[in-house]
């Protein structure tokens, strides 16, 4: 019998050579661009596809329809009289032809500069670039329209996007690697919003691995965990608020906190549901601001929100991305703040999101001594590398700008801090002069602060810091963390303990915390 994928011995003119064959068809071709769509081969004009399942293979440019051979597999190729200029791929199937965009003669969507910015740990707007991008280019037949794929996989032989548009099967869209930069991209002609798609990654251990996209801006309602193609048509009307906002010395003006876990707080209502609702209540009991326990996309209910799976995205649970839009909106245009808890020091282990995430310890820590996290079984960030803490701080930023957020609570800065938090003596490795302070997680709180309130000066970023670590809240330039608060932990434990006891008689409150809310 002979192999599904084997070369033929007799290869057309019009045919890659078979190490290229070979490498295409096993998905680990860096490059497939190079091989597929039209070429110019020893002066012919060349043009090749990759179809599985197809009976049939044509391309189409105008009144002329040239069928394509069959090279290999799913692969056709033809030599063209002349280049087809702005052509299209017609197939068949066995009950069906489809005509189609071809995916492999558009240019990157991830620019040099970009490429650049990654690399260097310095794109402020990650999410621009990386992700699922809904594109319209205009060509003289018509607008094409599709989605651009990018993601971060340095160490990946072969990145393959998957989805509903293609039957989860992606032998037919290999993703191109733009060198040294670990991005790899794709422009898909014909997906649209809705759509739902994961990557697979053939990782350097030499084994696939479905993946969730790490920056995916929507997913499906968990337990299922595929990524979502979203693209907001949302209005904000906040404008008045946000001025005020800017203007705003937080430190010196009146903020009382209501936190809420959107999951909890009167069970079964939606975004838009919540947002109406919820500002009367907080009007009527006179807090100035909302907290809302973690939204980003989490697998695990029982968590809150603080193993976090899908870092761009707003839980699909209660809603779209716009809807979560709607509900800081009309906050705001009630005169109600919005914080969001923040969750950068770990992550959780589920195998289709970010762990070990192109087959190699990615977005952690390699060394177990510091990139898990013994106390909640999740694994810690590599706060030392580049793209990793551009993920984080480009994230904060998302949920700033995307989402108008008035700040962010960060939380478990404790445990970011201390190389040997709960760890006993052996199983944590100290820094480079034998000390405890986690030094690269120090340069990350204080690079995330710096940029944050250089865009967002009226935005508050609070630290969930349960130690006495000096400098939290001096600004980083003076070697400070640079924080605007700290959450002052013991108040809230102290207050919590009180309401416990059986009010003494009369109900005077002859106990007191013992403590003051502090700012700075």
């Amino acid at each position: 019998m002979t192999p599904v994928n084997a070369v033929p011995a007799d290869l057309p003119s019009a045919a890659p050579s078979p190490l290229d064959i070979d490498r295409l068809l096993a998905g680990e071709h860096h490059d497939p661009h190079s091989v597929l769509g039209v070429h110019t081969v020893g002066g012919d004009i060349v043009v090749r596809a990759l179809r599985p399942g197809a009976t049939s293979v044509s391309v189409v440019a105008g009144e002329r329809r040239v069928p394509l051979d069959r090279v290999a597999d799913a692969l056709f190729a033809a030599t063209l009289p002349e280049h087809p200029g702005d052509y299209r791929i017609e197939v068949g199937y066995d009950n069906h032809t489809v005509v189609t965009d071809d995916p492999y003669r558009w240019l990157p969507t991830v620019g040099e500069l970009d490429q650049h910015l990654i690399g260097e740990g310095r794109h402020e707007r990650l999410w621009d670039v990386l992700g699922a991008h809904v594109r319209r280019y205009d060509t003289p037949n018509g607008v094409v329209e599709g989605v651009s794929f990018a993601v971060w996989a340095p160490t990946a032989r072969g990145v393959r996007v998957i989805g509903d548009f293609n039957a989860w099967e992606g032998r037919g869209h290999p993703m191109r690697s733009l060198g040294s930069s670990g991005v790899w991209e794709l422009f898909v002609p014909g997906v649209s919003a809705g759509s739902c798609y994961k990557f697979r990654i053939l990782g350097a251990d030499g084994h696939w691995h479905e993946k969730a996209d790490p920056m995916a801006f929507a997913t499906e309602v968990p337990p299922a965990t595929a990524s979502k193609v979203t693209e907001s048509s949302y209005a904000w009307g906040d404008e008045d608020w946000v001025a005020r906002r800017e203007a705003t010395d937080w430190a010196d003006a009146p903020m009382s906190v209501y936190e809420v876990h959107l999951g909890s707080w009167r069970p079964g209502l939606g975004y838009r549901e919540l947002a109406d609702q919820l500002a009367g209540y907080v009007e009527e009991t006179g807090f100035t601001h909302v907290e809302f326990l973690p939204v980003a996309e989490h697998p695990f209910g029982g968590s809150w929100g603080y193993q976090v799976t899908s870092y761009y995205a707003p839980t699909s649970r209660f809603g779209s991305p716009d809807d979560f839009r709607y509900l800081v909106d009309h906050l705001h245009q009630r005169g109600i703040g919005v914080l969001v808890d923040w969750v950068p020091a770990h992550f959780p282990r589920d195998i289709w999101a970010l762990a070990r995430f192109d087959g190699s310890p990615l977005y952690e820590h390699e060394d177990p001594r510091r990139g898990e996290q013994p106390d909640w079984g999740t694994l810690v960030f590599n706060f030392g590398r580049n793209e990793v803490r551009n993920f984080l701080v480009a994230n904060a930023l998302f949920w700033l700008e995307e989402y108008h957020l008035d700040g962010l609570r960060v939380d478990a800065v404790a445990s970011m801090l201390y190389l040997d938090y709960s760890r006993k003596d052996g199983e944590w490795l100290p820094n480079q002069y034998g000390g405890r302070e986690n030094l690269d997680a120090v340069r990350f709180l204080q690079e995330l602060n710096a940029t944050v309130y250089k865009r967002h000066p009226g935005v508050v970023m609070v630290a969930e810091e349960s130690t006495a670590w000096p400098g939290v809240t001096r600004p980083a330039h003076l070697g400070g963390l640079g924080f605007g608060f700290k959450w002052n932990m013991g108040w809230m434990h102290d207050t919590l303990r009180y309401l416990s006891h059986e009010p003494p008689a009369p109900c005077r409150g002859s106990r007191s915390t013992g403590r003051t809310t502090t700012t700075r």
